[in-house]
């Protein structure tokens, strides 16, 4: 309990670190969220997909992605998190087309490629899931700065995942510009992504 406590407590202290980060990369842009523009971490994601082809933010380019960490077993902040992604999509008109969800789950284990594929689509059919071994996955988290833990359930056996509530968003161009808290809410979520596409 005390390894999980200090983990969790380092974690909010690296991510409380991005609230002085406000574009040093030269954004003149106000975001609703948290401002990344020329963050040295988020930089790459390479994970193969649902149904096993590798995937990179490349594939996304002259999108906005939004890229979330989970898992499929989360009760509340995952189906929230997608649901709000889907409806901003929905609102954005003709330009929903120029939104792409991504989401990286935690918990290969138990998150088959049958299940992501199903989970994600139940929300959109155009998101994409993505799911790799437990080394990629720790790698992935590392590069995001994303913490996660498996935490004991009741009954034996069984088992629920920690793991920061937050998704990255990237520009058309392919760079992590934004961080955004889980809670948010999908108008900040929608005027952050419109705020991508307006960009010139």
């Amino acid at each position: 309990m005390k390894k999980r406590t200090f983990l969790l407590a380092l974690s909010a202290l690296a991510l409380a670190g991005c609230d002085k980060f406000n574009g040093p990369g030269g954004s003149n842009t106000a975001f609703k969220g948290i401002d990344l523009t020329g963050a040295e971490y988020a930089r790459t994601l390479s994970l193969p997909d649902a149904e096993g082809h590798m995937r990179t933010l490349a594939d996304f380019k002259g999108k906005v992605v939004v890229v979330f960490f989970g898992y499929t077993q989360c009760p509340d902040v995952c189906p929230t998190t997608l649901a709000e992604l889907a409806e901003v999509k929905r609102s954005l008109g003709p330009d929903g087309d120029k939104l792409q969800g991504v989401f990286v789950t935690i918990d290969p284990a138990r998150d088959t490629p049958e299940l992501l594929r199903t989970y994600v689509s139940s929300f959109d059919k155009s998101f994409v899931a993505l799911r790799g071994s437990d080394e990629q996955t720790k790698a992935a988290a590392k590069e995001f700065k994303v913490y996660y833990a498996k935490v004991a359930g009741k009954d034996e056996g069984t088992y629920t995942m920690d793991h920061t509530a937050a998704s990255f968003i990237f520009d058309p161009q392919g760079r992590v510009r934004i961080f955004t808290r889980y809670g948010s809410g999908a108008q900040a979520l929608a005027d952050d992504v419109k705020a991508l596409l307006a960009e010139k």
